[in-house]
C-alpha cells in the first residue's frame, strides 16, 4: 500500500495543491496537517477585506471539515509539525511519528518582526486567524497606523481608509511601491492615498512604540510621535524554513527546490511562499498557481517542471489601479518615463531595447495585455 501523500500548511498552496492532484489521483491517501484552523480562503482578500465589510468569517469560504469531504483528505487542524526526518520518511507530531509517501511543504512566509521597543503593541495580518485578531481590534476606534509602504501596506491604508479610518501610512522609503515600481509610478500614488484620508509619512522610520493609556505612541526616526488606536505592522515577509534547516534541507532565501520542487531531500517537496526555484522565491500568487499545477502532475507520477510565464502584479489600490511586471534582479537596464501623473508608462529596457518590465497606473493599466507579449518569460 502506497505510504500517504502529506502536505504541510492549508493556505493557497497548500489547498490548490491537493485540488489539483485529485484531478489526476482520485484514491491515493492525502493528510494536510496545519496549525490553524483549516479554513479556506483567499490571502490576497485579507488586504480588501474592510472596504468590503467583512469579517474574517465573511472571507472564509470553507471550514476544515467541508474541505476535507470535497477533496476526499484527512486534515488535522491546530497540530504542530515538531521535526521532518528524511531517512525515515516521517514527521513528527510531538511523540507521534507519521509516515509519509511523499512530503510538500506549503508552509508559506511569516512576518517580520521589528527589532524595535514596543513591537509586541504591533499587529500583522498574514493568515485569516490574524485578520480576525486585527477586525476584533479596530472595532470601535478611528485612527490607524499602518508601517510599510510596500504592496501590502499600501492596500492595507487604501483599504481601511476607504472604509472610514484615519490612517497614518509610515516607512522609510522616499516613495511606495519602491521595490516594485519606478519613482514616477509610486509618486502617483500617493495624492490617490491622501485623497481617501491617508496621512504619509515617508523617510521616517519606527523607533519605538509605547502605550500611553488608551493611545499607542509611535515614535519616529525624525523625532516626531504619532498617536494610533490600533498599530498593523506590514514591513514584510520571510519565508518560513526552520523545519527545513533543522532537517539538514538545503536553504538559501528560502527552501531550494528544482524546476520539479523538490528539495535537497528525496520525496520532499516545497511550494509556494517557501519555495525557491531556480533563484527566484516569489510571493504572490500567479507562481505558487504554476507550481501547483506542475508538482499535482509530477506527484501523480507525470515528472513536469514548473514555468513560469510572464506574471503580472496587480496592486489593489482601486484609487489608482497600478499593474507591473517588475524586472529580475541585477538585470542590466533603465527605466523610460512616458506619461503625466497619475496615468504613467514605465518602460524597463536594456541597451539593445528589449522590454524586460514594466510599471503601468490609472488609464495606462490597459496596455498590459499588449506588453505582456513582449516579455521574456520569467522561468522557461
Amino acid at each position: 500500500m502506497t505510504a500517504p501523500l502529506v502536505v504541510i500548511g492549508t493556505g493557497l498552496a497548500g489547498y490548490n495543491l491537493v485540488k489539483e492532484f485529485r484531478k489526476a489521483d482520485a484514491e491515493r491517501d492525502v493528510i494536510m496537517i496545519t496549525a490553524d484552523d483549516g479554513r479556506q480562503y483567499s490571502k490576497p482578500m485579507l488586504s480588501t477585506g474592510f472596504s468590503k465589510g467583512k469579517d474574517a468569517d465573511g472571507l472564509a469560504m470553507n471550514d476544515a471539515g467541508a474541505m476535507a469531504e470535497q477533496l476526499k483528505i484527512e486534515i488535522r487542524t491546530h497540530q504542530t509539525i515538531t521535526a521532518i526526518n528524511p531517512a525515515d520518511k516521517v514527521v513528527m507530531l510531538g511523540d507521534e511519528a507519521l509516515t509519509y509517501g511523499d512530503l510538500v511543504l506549503a508552509l508559506g512566509a511569516e512576518p517580520f518582526q521589528l527589532p524595535i521597543e514596543g513591537a509586541e503593541h504591533l499587529y500583522h495580518v498574514n493568515d485569516l486567524m490574524d485578520y480576525a485578531q486585527f477586525h476584533a481590534a479596530v472595532q470601535g476606534k478611528k485612527r490607524i497606523m499602518v508601517m510599510g509602504a510596500g504592496l501590502v501596506g499600501c492596500e492595507y491604508a487604501h483599504d481601511l481608509a476607504s472604509a472610514g479610518f484615519a490612517v497614518d501610512l509610515v516607512a522609510p522609503d522616499s516613495q511606495p511601491l519602491s521595490r516594485l515600481v519606478p519613482a514616477a509610478c509610486g509618486d502617483a500614488l500617493m495624492p490617490a492615498l491622501e485623497a481617501l484620508g491617508v496621512s504619509l509619512h515617508l523617510e521616517k522610520a519606527v523607533t519605538s512604540v509605547t502605550k500611553d493609556g488608551e493611545d499607542f505612541c509611535a515614535h519616529l526616526s525624525d523625532g516626531t510621535t504619532i498617536k494610533a488606536d490600533v498599530m498593523l505592522s506590514a514591513v514584510g515577509l520571510k519565508p518560513r524554513v526552520a523545519l527545513a534547516q533543522a532537517a539538514a534541507i538545503e536553504v538559501n532565501r528560502a527552501i531550494v527546490v528544482n524546476q520539479q520542487l523538490q528539495t535537497s531531500a528525496p520525496n520532499v517537496y516545497a511550494l509556494g511562499d517557501c519555495a525557491e526555484v531556480a533563484g527566484l522565491n516569489l510571493l504572490y500568487v500567479l507562481p505558487l498557481m504554476n507550481g501547483a499545477r506542475a508538482l499535482a502532475k509530477t506527484l501523480a507520477g507525470t515528472e513536469t517542471e514548473v514555468k513560469y510565464p510572464v506574471m503580472p502584479v496587480m496592486v489593489k489600490t482601486p484609487s489608482l489601479p497600478i499593474v507591473t511586471c517588475p524586472p529580475a534582479e541585477n538585470v542590466a537596464g533603465e527605466w523610460q518615463i512616458d506619461g503625466q501623473s497619475p496615468h504613467i508608462k514605465a518602460l524597463f529596457k536594456d541597451s539593445s531595447g528589449k522590454l524586460l518590465g514594466y510599471a503601468l497606473t490609472g488609464d495606462c493599466v490597459a496596455e498590459k495585455m499588449a506588453l505582456n507579449k513582449e516579455l521574456p518569460a520569467m522561468l522557461a
